[in-house]
């Protein structure tokens, strides 16, 4: 009997990091094509020629690409050279997107990223469920922001200022307790 290597143990990525990589674009959370493509491990060329032979499994919602404008705008923030680098726009994937990715990408380290990835959006779903006057901040944040910021570390800085604050103090219990002596 042979012994099934675990996937999930041979690329551990901190879900930290993947959440760090989803933008707000669109007023959708996003993560770019060549973000996820070094997640896989492959070129974004790659990745992009498996996405337009499958377009079919990619409505508007899933995935979309970035206006001239756009893309412009994410070129004069990474520094991209005007005599290199890429030259059309980058597809963006939404978290169905980045799910339907896994059936267009084979490879074991493609579906063990999804499912990473996947974890991530939920999480952080999970956190702005669970923080309500965060989330309130975090739309008014969301709303005011004109470049492709990464809104999840604003998140993590609103989330560090909460951990700065002075715990509550240790509440006295009530009652009997065995260990006090009358």
């Amino acid at each position: 009997m042979t012994k099934k290597k675990s996937l999930s143990t041979s690329y551990i990525i901190p879900i930290e990091q993947v959440a760090r990589q989803i933008y707000l674009i669109h007023d959708q959370k996003v993560m770019f094509d060549f973000d996820l493509a070094e997640l896989y491990n492959v070129p974004t060329k790659r990745l992009n020629e498996q996405v337009s032979r499958n377009l079919a499994r990619f409505p508007n919602d899933f995935m979309f690409q970035l206006t001239p404008k756009e893309f412009t705008n994410l070129k004069s923030q990474i520094a991209t050279s005007s005599w290199g680098g890429r030259r059309t726009p980058p597809r963006v994937f939404t978290e169905q997107g980045v799910a339907m990715l896994s059936s267009v990408l084979k490879s074991g380290r493609a579906v063990q990223m999804n499912i990473l990835i996947i974890r991530a959006f939920v999480k952080l779903r999970e956190m702005l469920a669970s923080h309500k006057d965060l989330a309130e901040r975090m739309e008014k944040i969301e709303a005011s922001q004109k470049s492709h910021a990464s809104v999840i570390e604003l998140l993590a800085q609103e989330i560090d200022q909460m951990k700065e604050l002075p715990p509550e103090p240790e509440k006295m219990r009530i009652g009997f307790s065995p260990s006090q002596k009358p």
